[in-house]
């Protein structure tokens, strides 16, 4: 099979990044992050219509070789780089396995050093991998007690998708268990986003959960969890954690 080597490609897509990045833009970009970040400047549109591009060049590619072309932009260290990797590799969905779920396991340890590139992993690629093996599952447990703050973020986050169904309710209740003592704000920002999602298709067990721990749970967490929630069920809550 023919195809232009990644590491060219990679080069290829980064040029085109940057060929549109705007000063202005990337100063604003530092507004939304407390760590340290590398912007480019792209504007969040025109870094999907390069994903697109990204996605077309490597769709027939060999998966070894399509996995180098994606570490390669992941070397780059910048924003958008990080965010094409997320967006194209997300169209690859339904390949997405045991094996991809390692290579995204270390892309986190190697490469996600802040929110944006640890939700896009975790919400789009993850979440992917335990859609289609929910055996898969077993493995979040785990990433709750590691000493990366995003790995354990992401075990929350890569839940959202199915959260947002009414799915996997008793392994979300489970990883919220884990992280409500976890004193990282980043930690506890996608702890809160996932019981928020989690609750519209499972009202009673979500609250129930929240109105067992509200003692022990961050305001932070109660805060966000309580976002979508009836006005009754949000003062049940609040009275809970006044308890």
């Amino acid at each position: 099979m023919f195809f232009v080597d990644p590491i060219t490609t990679a080069a290829t897509i980064i040029h085109r990044l940057e060929e549109q990045a705007d000063p202005e833009f990337a100063r604003g970009q530092f507004n939304y992050f407390q760590e340290a970040v590398r912007p480019i400047g792209v504007r969040g549109h025109l870094v999907k219509q390069i994903a697109a591009e990204a996605w077309r060049a490597v769709r027939h590619w060999p998966v070894p070789e399509r996995n180098r072309f994606m570490t390669e932009l992941w070397s780059d260290g910048r924003l958008e780089s990080g965010a094409v990797v997320c967006h194209s590799y997300r169209r690859f969905a339904k390949e997405c396995g045991p094996g991809e779920f390692e290579l995204f396991d270390g892309w986190i340890d190697r490469f996600v050093h802040n929110w944006a590139h640890c939700d896009g992993v975790a919400s789009f690629l993850v979440a992917a991998c335990l859609e289609n093996e929910p055996g898969l599952l077993s493995r979040l447990p785990a990433w709750t007690s590691c000493g990366n703050r995003w790995k354990r973020r992401a075990a929350a986050v890569s839940l959202v998708p199915s959260a947002r169904q009414g799915l996997n309710t008793e392994v979300v209740l489970e990883i919220a268990q884990r992280l409500l003592s976890d004193p990282d704000d980043m930690v506890r920002k996608g702890l809160g986003w996932v019981l928020k999602d989690a609750w519209p298709k499972r009202p009673g067990e979500v609250s129930a959960f929240l109105e067992a721990t509200a003692r022990a749970t961050p305001r932070l967490v109660l805060r966000i969890a309580m976002e979508k929630m009836t006005p009754v069920s949000r003062q049940s809550l609040l009275d809970a954690a006044k308890a």
